[in-house]
């Protein structure tokens, strides 16, 4: 990171800004939510986190306008899970029937999710999806 030249706010006596961030601070300091670094991005289709919005897990760990907490829903048999919310977008894998999806969010006929508690997370289209017994 190339030295800063000035401080970006003065407000009365404030330390100096560091010169140099060697990414190795922790993601969440106990007891504290601060921006304290670089943002750490996730690896799409292995975390539920986007742009807009996190699993309420993640909490602390990722910077995003809105957390969810996860709709259970049941798996219907033939489920694909896929990429983007559209029905020609590519399949990351077909979902195991009876299984639950965690909803996280609803647009139009798809429900952006994750497979379980750790699994793949895409898009399902909402009629692969039942309610829970």
């Amino acid at each position: 990171m190339p030295p800063l030249s000035a401080r970006i706010f003065a407000f009365g006596v404030a330390p100096a800004l560091a010169t140099e961030d060697s990414y190795t601070r922790p993601p969440r300091i106990d007891g504290l939510l601060a921006m304290t670094g670089p943002s750490v991005t996730a690896d799409p289709g292995c975390l539920p986190v986007r742009g807009d919005l996190a699993h309420i897990k993640l909490a602390g760990l990722y910077f995003v306008p809105h957390y969810a907490v996860p709709m259970p829903r049941r798996i219907a048999p033939g489920a694909v899970l896929r990429v983007m919310s559209r029905a020609d977008a590519d399949p990351i894998r077909e979902l195991p029937a009876g299984e639950i999806f965690n909803v996280l969010d609803i647009a139009g006929n798809w429900a952006w999710g994750q497979l379980g508690e750790d699994g793949h997370v895409g898009y399902v289209a909402l009629d692969a999806l039942e309610a829970q017994d």
